[in-house]
């Protein structure tokens, strides 16, 4: 239950192609708008920059006014605004960092301008109450594969590993590209995994016993592609299924035992899955099920605040505000390769 002595914080998010305006009062959500771009990019086979940043600019109006309706209030009931300054595409980030700015300057409340990757950790608040302190978070999306050791989310983040080439998103569109699904192709995969056998093709596990907390996804991919030319080379059918689930087993698999490796590394008995692929199904599952045999309580977000949404800005603007951290200046930069280590600009 949210306290009415709580401020209440708007948050915007472009780090990408969706307009997500969020409104909360401590951990409590009020509302989660969220205006999508990726009709128009499915055509091209993936996000298109020039695309994403028209589509905030025609958005951006209409989503802040939908997220006041959608939580009843008023622009004179914010208390402070909360922006993803980074990491993301340059000039998506610009258009939000810009709107915030304004919004921020005419009503005359405090701007913050936070870090998208410990937004995805924080909005778990919203669903499973206060971070353990510590935890370790594994952040999974188009753009990144991280893990994270989390003392504080809103002062302390701190890299554990990270993807030396793709990221375990970006792996999911290129695979789904070769299998002739459409894009995005993480929801695809996941559906058309459902169908087939995670045990059919042994595709290779990288970096998976290299002694880091590193990810790489590239050879996977490579190795798919590579796969699928062969069988159509030699005349043989291609059961997309099973091409789906045994691509997907081997990604979460490295996942999920690299992030346990965390946890036993740094003795840390709380995961916290986050980022667009948190909402694929098989990911969820085998993360539980080693999470329990391990003694590990896993926190994973429903999917809904999995995917990039301003209700993860607004929850760590609230953070920062409950720590007392000092407001961003008016004149903060979009910084479209903000380390994870800079949680608050």
């Amino acid at each position: 239950m949210a306290s009415k002595d709580e401020p209440l914080v708007l948050g915007i998010e472009t780090s990408c192609d969706e307009t997500g305006v969020g409104i909360v009062r401590g951990h409590t959500l009020l509302a989660n708008t969220i205006a999508s771009s990726m009709h128009e990019h499915a055509r091209f086979g993936g996000v298109v920059p020039e695309v994403a940043s028209r589509a905030h600019l025609e958005a951006m109006t209409p989503v802040v006014e939908g997220a006041l309706v959608e939580a009843g209030l008023t622009f004179e009931d914010i208390d402070a605004v909360a922006v993803t300054a980074g990491p993301g595409l340059a000039g998506a980030l610009l258009v939000g960092v810009a709107a915030a700015k304004s919004y921020a300057l005419g009503l005359g409340i405090p701007l913050y301008g936070v870090n998208h990757l410990a937004a995805h950790v924080a909005v778990d608040q919203l669903e499973h109450g206060p971070l353990p302190k510590p935890c370790i978070a594994m952040l999974v999306s188009g753009g990144h594969s991280s893990l994270l050791l989390v003392p504080d989310v809103a002062k302390d983040v701190i890299s554990l590993g990270s993807t030396v080439d793709d990221a375990a998103g970006e792996a999911f569109d290129k695979v789904a590209r070769v299998l002739g699904l459409p894009f995005p192709g993480g929801p695809h995969i996941d559906r058309a995994a459902r169908e087939g056998s995670g045990t059919a093709i042994a595709f290779p596990r990288g970096k998976m016993d290299d002694g880091t907390l590193d990810f790489s996804f590239s050879g996977l991919k490579t190795a798919v592609a590579r796969w699928v030319e062969a069988r159509e080379a030699s005349g043989q059918s291609i059961h997309v299924p099973d091409v789906a689930a045994s691509f997907q087993e081997a990604v979460v698999d490295v996942l999920t035992r690299k992030a346990l490796q965390a946890c036993k590394k740094y003795d840390v008995k709380d995961l916290l899955v986050g980022g667009g692929v948190a909402a694929n199904s098989r990911l969820r599952a085998l993360a539980q099920e080693r999470c329990d045999k391990a003694g590990v309580r896993l926190r994973v977000p429903r999917p809904g605040l999995c995917t990039d949404n301003g209700a993860m800005v607004a929850t760590l603007g609230s953070d920062l505000v409950a720590a007392g951290i000092t407001p961003s200046a008016l004149d903060i930069p979009a910084d479209s390769s903000l380390p994870i280590t800079t949680v608050h600009m």
